[in-house]
């Protein structure tokens, strides 16, 4: 695809401004899909070396390296976390999940090694440290992947039944799964298209912060994701506006992960 169709794509617009600026990487980017149906063709350890090099190659917090990630490939334990996490066919389809952790427990034993006590690991700014370097790392594991030829899809009912999986992934105390990533060939009979994002003018702001610069961009995304979910044959009923409403309106609409905090504080986050 040109430069130009890869934007035109991603803004779900003909009439998308292309910048001059540009690299290869940024069409790379630029062309990223949801990838919801696999191959059965196994993901080598070769390949998830490269790609978990990739990972550890993105930012760390202070260096402190506050994540883990957990490769699981058996079709019995990939079928129970999807059941875990709102019964998705493609976590079994999908030859390789990789579960991503915010892991505060090797900080703790680092530190219990040395003699120390480790009580800033109670405060909610090292969680936030261990789900950001995760985030962080996990993005780059997919860029990576994405070249290789590879699908990917993020998993977020992961967080659904957190001490159930954190049961299933045998972790430890201040360990917790944040999210998953589906990895594998794409099935080139169900093919994936670019979901389209929200203009510049919606998240891009100059020196200050406006919602009401954001209002015309919101209101062309709601067309455009409108036209998005009928050419996909998505049953979503309305607009972007309406969809994202019903997924904030009250606690029910979180899929369980409305008592998120009292699953953390049972995994051994203390988050003060």
């Amino acid at each position: 695809m040109s430069t130009a169709s890869l934007y035109q794509a991603r803004y779900g617009s003909a009439d998308v401004a292309v910048p001059s600026a540009g690299s290869p990487i940024i069409d790379h980017l630029l062309a990223h899909r949801s990838v919801r149906a696999y191959l059965p063709d196994p993901v080598s350890d070769d390949t998830l070396a490269a790609i978990i090099a990739a990972a550890q190659s993105a930012a760390s917090s202070s260096n402190l390296h506050a994540w883990s990630v957990v490769a699981v490939r058996d079709p019995a334990r990939k079928a129970r976390l999807a059941e875990l996490a709102g019964d998705q066919e493609h976590i079994r389809q999908a030859p390789l999940l990789l579960v991503w952790l915010a892991d505060l427990a090797r900080l703790e034993a680092v530190a219990q090694k040395l003699g120390e006590t480790p009580a800033a690991l109670d405060y909610l700014e090292m969680f936030e440290v261990g789900v950001i370097d995760a985030a962080l790392a996990a993005q780059n594991a997919v860029t990576a992947a994405e070249s290789l030829g590879l699908g990917t899809v993020y998993i977020g009912a992961m967080r659904n039944r957190p001490e159930d999986v954190a049961a299933e992934l045998q972790l430890p105390s201040k360990v917790v799964a944040m999210f998953g990533l589906c990895v594998g060939t794409p099935d080139p009979q169900q093919p994936a298209s670019v979901k389209p994002r929200p203009l510049q003018s919606v998240v891009l702001h100059q020196e200050t912060y406006s919602l009401p610069a954001q209002q015309a961009g919101l209101e062309y995304y709601d067309s455009a994701m409108s036209a998005f979910y009928t050419s996909q044959g998505m049953k979503v009923r309305g607009t972007w506006s309406n969809h994202s409403t019903k997924r904030v309106r009250d606690a029910g609409s979180l899929s369980g992960r409305d008592r998120l905090v009292e699953a953390l504080n049972t995994l051994g986050f203390a988050l003060k």
